[in-house]
């Protein structure tokens, strides 16, 4: 019997905050993740860690505006479970056990300080509700603003995953070091030798955009060659037409070309000519991962400490 079931999931990133509200619909093959609604807000809490190594007073005061409204949203919705993670920025942030107690006693929301690892097995539990070959091997590339999560999957399992500070906003801030980038070619450069052609699946906001910006019909996977076209004419632009003639977010217009860049050289370093982008991120796969936890159904341990 079919079961509809709506959840909401915050994810607290280093460019913005994002809840989503979906209903997890049950059909025979695999679940699937409908959208209610999605409200982003810009906070961009990395540009404070990345800089300064702790949250501003004025964002945090902004950052509990928006969870109190995400929360009467979700009443509204009347949504069975909730649940808020926040990833690069705050693991980071020398001040978050204060910024913490201070957001959750004035917001009323919970908010977990997930590990990159338990990140990307959140990220890749979208697997299970993709019309994706469930027995072929593919790397999910998710490109934050804090950090890349870079995961290998073998028969819907994580058999290999690492999570690098290579994000958009501390790439904007000139933060990410020298020695990420060797560690991530490292990994990417094991991966190939051990398993040759390298199926990729991209997720994360830029992403999704540069796939709408090329046309590419849902399904059609996006070629390494027209996400470099994409950058190179979205670069072309000011950063005030970026927004006023693409139409691009304030907030979007400039992380998108590092965005870009840190996918060109993930897909460089591992060989990969295309790349799958199926729409989903993070809050996509806390709802997935709500439902699951429901009905005692959990495929991957969630619950590793922050720095696992």
């Amino acid at each position: 019997m079919d079961r509809d079931l709506t959840y909401a999931a915050i994810d607290i990133g280093s460019n913005a905050v994002r809840l989503l509200v979906a209903e997890v619909i049950e059909r025979d093959d695999h679940p699937v993740i409908k959208k209610q609604t999605l409200v982003r807000v810009p906070i961009r809490l990395g540009e404070d860690v990345f800089d300064q190594g702790a949250i501003t007073v004025a964002k945090q005061d902004y950052l509990i505006k928006s969870l109190k409204a995400f929360r009467l949203l979700a009443e509204v919705y009347n949504v069975a479970y909730l649940r808020c993670c926040a990833t690069s920025a705050m693991r980071e942030a020398e001040n978050r056990a204060q910024v913490l107690a201070r957001v959750e006693m004035e917001s009323g929301v919970h908010i977990e300080t997930i590990a990159g690892k338990v990140e990307a097995d959140l990220i890749t539990n979208t697997f299970w509700t993709q019309d994706l070959l469930k027995d072929r091997p593919y790397l999910y590339i998710d490109v934050g603003g804090g950090s890349t999560e870079l995961t290998w999957l073998e028969n819907g399992k994580r058999t290999k995953s690492a999570s690098f500070k290579i994000g958009t906003v501390r790439t904007l801030k000139n933060k990410v070091p020298l020695s990420a980038w060797v560690e991530m070619q490292g990994f990417l450069e094991e991966l190939r030798v051990q398993h040759g052609t390298l199926m990729a699946v991209g997720t994360g906001g830029n992403i999704n955009r540069i796939f709408k910006e090329n046309g590419n019909a849902f399904g059609e996977p996006l070629a390494k060659s027209d996400i470099q076209h994409q950058r190179d004419r979205i670069a072309a632009h000011s950063f005030e037409d970026r927004v006023k003639l693409l139409r691009l977010r304030p907030d979007r217009a400039d992380v998108i070309i590092p965005a870009a860049d840190i996918f060109l050289l993930v897909m460089d370093f591992a060989d990969i000519d295309e790349v799958f982008v199926p729409k989903v991120g993070l809050a996509d796969g806390i709802i997935y991962d709500l439902y699951m936890k429901q009905f005692g159904r959990v495929r991957y341990p969630l619950d590793e400490p922050v720095g696992a």
